[in-house]
């Protein structure tokens, strides 16, 4: 009689939820096949108009632990994220990050050192029982904060510790070496970006800061603002105009068309990466050759 073999069932693997790509590259990044990453951020929206439809309120619902940037950054996001438990919920605007030198800040936005993990929100972020969100960092300045590959590694770790995985980098200090060798012959090469959106990745490499023809937000400067602008590019003598995909060329090229440059496609959102265990220093990679396009030609 043959023998009947029974398959015990899989452990399901944990669920990560991100509310960004962006977040998505760095945990998978982070977990490698330990466990599913999902974001919530479509093809054609804007990181900062994310918005939750009742499907996605039940896979977070669902998952294990939820990751996005924070209220200041996706106020449209806030109220249910606000309802989550804390061992549910990383708040990455409220971990020990590296706030771009322009930001108001030397170095850490918290007196905190370079491995310094504090575990659980509650711990250092001085939740309210109103909002369940706390107070922000100087870092709010700018909240971008992938761009910058040690501050991935530190919201990976938090990822790696909520999830009880050994903690390691998901970009080495030599990548992030390489990467620094090849944007230093830029460094005194001055750009236009569609919003200002670039201060932690040129703040880490030495770069110019850039000019921006939106705030930090996506939201449109006065006409004063924008004749300054054209000024300085004019005597910077920018090299281009960055857009990103999912703002086309908006605003972009009419600055573009006025000041005689050329446009280059810059995507900071990492919307073409592939969810794979290098994810982010794939990302990283993709992200210097665009920088580097706008001073090569």
């Amino acid at each position: 009689m043959a023998q009947m073999v029974l398959a015990s069932p899989e452990i399901p693997k944990p669920v990560i939820i991100t509310t960004i790509k962006p977040l998505a590259i760095i945990a998978q990044s982070a977990v490698g096949d330990q466990a599913r990453v999902e974001y919530l951020q479509s093809a054609v929206q804007s990181a900062h108009e994310v918005s939750l439809p009742v499907s996605a309120l039940k896979k977070i619902d669902q998952a294990d632990l939820i990751v996005w940037i924070g209220e200041m950054f996706e106020s449209r996001v806030a109220k249910p994220m606000a309802l989550l438990p804390a061992d549910k919920r990383i708040t990455v605007m409220q971990l020990s990050l590296i706030a771009p030198a322009d930001a108001g800040t030397q170095e850490k936005a918290g007196d905190h050192s370079d491995h310094g993990h504090n575990h659980g929100e509650s711990a250092h972020s001085g939740l309210g029982a109103h909002s369940g969100l706390g107070a922000y960092s100087a870092l709010k300045a700018d909240p971008h904060v992938w761009l910058n590959p040690k501050n991935a590694n530190l919201i990976a770790a938090e990822i790696q510790q909520r999830l009880q995985l050994p903690v390691k980098a998901i970009i080495s200090a030599e990548q992030i070496a390489d990467l620094a060798a090849e944007l230093a012959p830029f460094s005194d090469k001055q750009f236009l970006a569609h919003h200002d959106a670039l201060g932690h990745y040129t703040s880490l490499f030495n770069l110019q800061s850039g000019l921006s023809i939106r705030d930090a937000n996506g939201a449109s400067q006065g006409v004063r603002s924008q004749y300054r602008l054209r000024q300085q590019a004019i005597v910077s003598a920018a090299s281009c105009v960055f857009i990103e995909p999912q703002y086309a060329d908006r605003d972009a090229q009419v600055i573009a068309d006025e000041l005689s440059l050329p446009v280059a496609l810059i995507d900071i959102q990492g919307l073409d990466q592939a969810l794979v265990g290098d994810a982010y220093a794939s990302f990283m990679q993709t992200l210097t050759v665009q920088f580097k396009r706008c001073f090569n030609g």
